[in-house]
């Protein structure tokens, strides 16, 4: 399973990366919304709590930020769509990680999210990156997107 970049202070946080190139994947999407100065805090805790759930495949997807917050996406392989159906282990191991992600990551505001967008991606890609090599210290985080029309509610 995926969990592979340590940061400096030997903290491990998933990469960014396919899951197995299946295209029939189930991957939901988690968007943890910590305080803009407890970012780090938020993936050391996720990075504790993938060592808790060493058999779930899971990846940073998305970076964005506001006023406020930061949006950290975790994408979460639930796997092959048929298993998922079937209630497969590895469905089963995928559920009980996002469940412990929304009861011991409260603290970061965990709401279930759509995709995120190319830019977001690229943001968790540089920060995987950085992290890598060792050079996280400032990271470009872009703004969230805005909604569409179809999707914004009158007031």
């Amino acid at each position: 399973m995926q969990h592979s970049a340590v940061t400096g202070s030997g903290h491990e946080v998933a990469p960014l990366g396919g899951f197995g190139g299946e295209s029939d994947t189930v991957v939901v999407h988690v968007q943890l919304r910590p305080r803009r100065g407890s970012t780090r805090r938020c993936l050391a805790a996720l990075a504790e709590l993938a060592g808790a759930h060493p058999a779930v495949s899971f990846a940073l997807t998305g970076l964005s930020k506001d006023d406020r917050v930061a949006r950290v996406t975790v994408g979460v392989e639930l796997g092959p769509r048929a298993a998922v159906a079937r209630f497969s282990p590895q469905a089963q191991a995928a559920y009980a990680f996002v469940s412990s992600m929304f009861t011991t990551l409260y603290d970061h505001m965990p709401v279930y999210a759509v995709e995120p967008s190319d830019a977001e991606r690229g943001a968790a890609t540089d920060l995987m990156a950085r992290l890598a090599s060792g050079q996280a210290t400032e990271v470009v985080v872009p703004a969230p997107r805005q909604p569409f029309r179809a999707e914004q509610i009158p007031a």
